[in-house]
């Protein structure tokens, strides 16, 4: 089944669009991917990239949006990515960016497109964790802005992913927030014998 991908809001659009068209802003971007690119490159797959920053609590935790991450094409790969946060005055251009993130968002995708289901793709970020997820939001017809993680909802951990998690295998989230929260929370402390 198709993925749905979510339109993202034009502003931010707009912001990555002029990025890319000023060489001042890709120079001092320092990401050599855009500067070797031969011919256009252009922003696609726009994500909402949700941030999951409580996982102390049993429940599902509530997810705030940074941002839209869009992936730069050049030819047939994606060699960069932009992201654009929301300010005062609106959606604004944050930065270019390479790395790893770049082909594991890819293939993920790739492999989310193959799934019986449709989906909403999301990008869910787990900063105690240093982890990034894709998200596969059931509800396509959901806003892409807001919400959080359904039961039901498949998360793919890109890689790299954090020690003894596998990247790029598709987990309900009922299954997987209770392994991250175990992670993030601190061990008892142990007393000493008197």
């Amino acid at each position: 089944m198709p993925l749905h991908v979510p339109p993202a809001p034009a502003p931010a659009l707009r912001s990555v669009l002029t990025a890319l068209g000023s060489p001042t802003a890709v120079r001092e971007a320092r990401t050599p991917s855009l500067l070797r690119a031969q011919g256009p490159v252009t922003p696609e797959l726009p994500l909402p990239v949700h941030v999951l920053d409580d996982l102390d609590t049993a429940a599902v935790p509530a997810t705030r949006l940074s941002g839209w991450r869009f992936l730069i094409r050049s030819g047939d790969r994606a060699v960069a990515a932009a992201e654009t946060m929301l300010t005062a005055d609106g959606w604004a251009f944050s930065r270019f960016f390479e790395g790893p993130y770049i082909a594991s968002t890819e293939r993920a995708l790739r492999q989310a497109g193959t799934m019986t289901q449709s989906y909403q793709p999301r990008l869910l970020s787990v900063p105690r964790l240093y982890m990034l997820t894709l998200w596969l939001h059931g509800d396509c017809a959901a806003d892409a802005a807001t919400g959080q993680p359904a039961a039901t909802d498949l998360l793919v951990p890109l890689a790299p992913a954090p020690p003894g998690i596998a990247a790029h295998r598709p987990h309900r989230v009922a299954e997987l927030l209770p392994v991250l929260t175990h992670r993030v929370t601190p061990a008892p402390l142990l007393s000493s014998p008197a």
